[in-house]
């Protein structure tokens, strides 16, 4: 057995985000099936219960910082430096999408190999719900600052293809997301259910998502949308339903732990966003043998859809074409059916036992190096 020390920098993990549930799955893995010893050290987690099941054997660390932008920096560099003394690790990894991240390697020097994971497109930066002058000369300097960070790390590691030419960075390598679940079931695809699933943002879509279900359920209004995810202040997508008439048709849901059973009722995944740092909704839903009808934004969905073999994939924000195509597929029971098949078939290259051992290659050249 393997018995290497890894160390995983991050937030808070308590949430139902997609980092906490691929950090669920990989550290898991790690620990239980390849046998490192796992530490992950969160950010004012406290007490917080953990949405997500991580394995037994991983060893949670926190550091409690407050607010204070002087003493919230004295306080990060000193949790990250006490925790990587006492640890010791063989292999520290950095999950931390905020700018703060970029910058771990100067707080704490090269004791060891040091990884950047990004979860996320570059473009999450660049406020695409509603830009404005000042906030495009922030995003200017805040990929000043990323840029100038990335250059520290060992390896830098991002989720799809499309992402590699976000960054000009050595050792930047492409490693996916490993799928959270394969149900022995499949999705009959016989409800008249369309699913979403992810927070309520701009960045999500769903203001266009509602204006294409607009179109849809003028040819087939015994049909329902359901959207699970963070509700959010600033983005009333409820109210935007409201307005646009197609409440009575559109259900905004909470997040629930086991989405599987909500994918398993669906005929039908939808993601409608402005840009992706993978996609895990859509290889989770093909797990469950449902089609997605995603846009191409940049990126993840057409590293993962073949279009019109497993899914649809319409050019980014054509809120026309996104409709039509939900209605041919709701029209056309064998081409889901079809689909649905392909997409089960062909995730399975996402699977943990396909994707975590690319991380144990990674971890094993960067020690031996």
């Amino acid at each position: 057995m393997n018995s290497k020390r890894l160390l995983y920098i991050t937030n808070n993990v308590s949430g139902s985000g997609g980092l906490e549930r691929v950090l669920s799955i990989k550290a898991s893995y790690l620990a239980d099936v390849l046998g490192y010893e796992v530490h992950i050290l969160t950010l004012n987690q406290g007490d917080a219960s953990l949405f997500y099941d991580f394995s037994s054997k991983i060893i949670f660390h926190d550091m409690n910082v407050v607010r204070s932008p002087i003493r919230y920096i004295r306080g990060y560099r000193k949790g990250i430096r006490d925790t990587v003394n006492k640890v010791n690790p063989d292999v520290i990894c950095v999950c931390d999408d905020g700018i703060k991240g970029f910058f771990v390697p100067k707080i704490i020097g090269k004791s060891c190999p040091i990884i950047y994971e990004r979860h996320v497109s570059k473009l999450i930066a660049e406020e695409v719900w509603k830009p404005s002058f000042k906030k495009k000369m922030i995003t200017a300097i805040k990929y000043m600052l990323m840029n100038y960070g990335a250059k520290s790390f060992d390896a830098f590691v991002v989720l799809t293809n499309g992402n590699l030419k976000e960054w000009d960075v050595k050792n930047i390598k492409v490693i996916s997301n490993p799928l959270s679940f394969f149900p022995k079931e499949t999705a009959v695809l016989d409800n008249k259910k369309i699913i979403a699933v992810g927070k309520q943002c701009g960045q999500k879509g769903y203001d266009r998502l509602l204006l294409s279900w607009k179109e849809v359920i003028k040819k087939h209004p015994n049909w329902s949308l359901e959207i699970y995810g963070a509700s959010n202040p600033d983005h009333d997508f409820e109210k935007l339903s409201r307005e646009l008439e197609v409440d009575d048709s559109v259900r905004f849901c909470a997040p629930v732990k086991n989405i599987k059973d909500k994918f398993l009722e669906a005929s039908i995944h939808v993601l409608a966003s402005r840009f992706e740092g993978f996609g895990m909704v859509i290889i989770e839903a093909m797990s469950c043998g449902v089609p997605s009808v995603s846009y191409d934004c940049p990126h993840g969905p057409s590293d993962i859809i073949s279009h019109n073999e497993d899914g649809i994939l319409i050019k980014n924000g054509d809120i026309e074409a996104f409709g039509q195509s939900l209605i041919e597929l709701i029209e056309d029971k064998e081409k889901r059916i079809s689909m649905g098949a392909a997409a089960k078939e062909n995730v399975k290259r996402y699977l943990p036992e396909n994707i975590v051992p690319q991380w144990d290659m990674l971890f094993k050249s960067l020690i031996e190096d």
